[in-house]
């Protein structure tokens, strides 16, 4: 890092959008459909500053823990460790597995990570629903052969989803997200998917099952459930998700300013849920609109978050 100077400001990213089968209308404006925006993303290009048109790929490589932080540094090393996305979901997704780091590197090679993610329901329309888990007492034999002869549907479990609801997906859990979903998705930097079933879409290089794959990485008593999302009052903070990857928290606040601090620990990524936010620390600010995202890198250490009316947010970090 000899010569390399430090950030001490946030990086606004620009997006990558990712076109499937099951897009929707809401994510970017004259453009449809689209089914993802990856807004913290390792080969998102940065906007502007020292590192613009570069990508936090590089930046992180170059920044080390000044941008990941010192416990995210030692975790992961110079790889940025997180994919953040948004997902519009107008028909169903398929119904997959992810595998842990171990798996992955069995099955993809080395270097690869596994995939646990965590959801926080934007918007969802009434009865909207997903599928997580299998009925209880599912036996390892009784899966394989529903996933072989393609009757998976006859195992899983349904759940409904309201807006405002998170839930936790370890790896190994069968699962898909249903119409009508509007989602933000937090993850390890991986996007290892093994398609289990995809509603009798025909199969193609781009969409394959992963058959063998999926029965090798799929755990039978692996469920999770929705969380209610917890009351917002002005100025309130809540963890609605820690694991060993990622923390997400929901904040909310009408008048008082938010102190945050990143304790040159972790990076903070930002992203509005309602309302605008002004951001600013040591000689840095930058304002923040609905679904805009904004990274403080970990060098950046305190800074404040200023409501410009009522205002959500989500904060992760590694």
């Amino acid at each position: 890092m000899a010569g390399v100077q430090l950030l001490h400001e946030a990086l606004r990213l620009i997006p990558e959008y990712r076109d499937y089968v099951w897009g929707g209308a809401r994510l970017k404006p004259g453009a449809s459909p689209i089914a993802e925006a990856w807004v913290v993303y390792e080969k998102d290009l940065i906007e502007s500053g020292p590192y613009a048109a570069r990508t936090l790929g590089e930046a992180a490589a170059e920044q080390g823990a000044a941008l990941l932080g010192g416990r995210t540094y030692q975790h992961t090393g110079l790889r940025f460790p997180l994919l953040i996305k948004l997902l519009d979901c107008a028909a169903w997704l398929s119904l997959q597995v992810h595998p842990n780091d171990q798996q992955a590197q069995a099955l993809e090679g080395a270097g690869q990570f596994g995939k646990t993610e965590a959801w926080y329901f934007l918007d969802a329309a009434t009865g909207a629903e997903m599928l997580c888990g299998l009925s209880p007492g599912t036996t390892p034999e009784q899966l394989a052969q529903a996933i072989r002869t393609g009757k998976l549907l006859n195992l899983t479990r349904r759940i409904p989803v309201t807006k405002g609801d998170s839930i936790f997906i370890s790896p190994g859990t069968i699962h898909a997200l249903g119409p009508g979903l509007l989602v933000y998705e937090v993850q390890q930097t991986s996007d290892i998917t093994y398609r289990v079933y995809d509603w009798d879409r025909p199969a193609t290089p781009q969409r394959p099952l992963h058959i063998e794959k999926s029965i090798a990485v799929a755990n039978p008593a692996a469920v999770a459930e929705c969380q209610p999302q917890p009351p917002l009052t002005d100025g309130s903070q809540h963890t609605l998700i820690a694991c060993d990857y990622f923390t997400l928290e929901l904040l909310a606040t009408k008048t008082k300013p938010l102190h945050l601090d990143t304790h040159a620990e972790s990076f903070h990524a930002l992203t509005v849920l309602d309302g605008q936010a002004l951001i600013a620390g040591e000689g840095w600010q930058q304002t923040l609109n609905r679904f805009e995202t904004s990274l403080v890198p970990a060098a950046c250490g305190s800074y404040t978050i200023h409501p410009r009316g009522d205002l959500t947010l989500l904060k992760a970090s590694a």
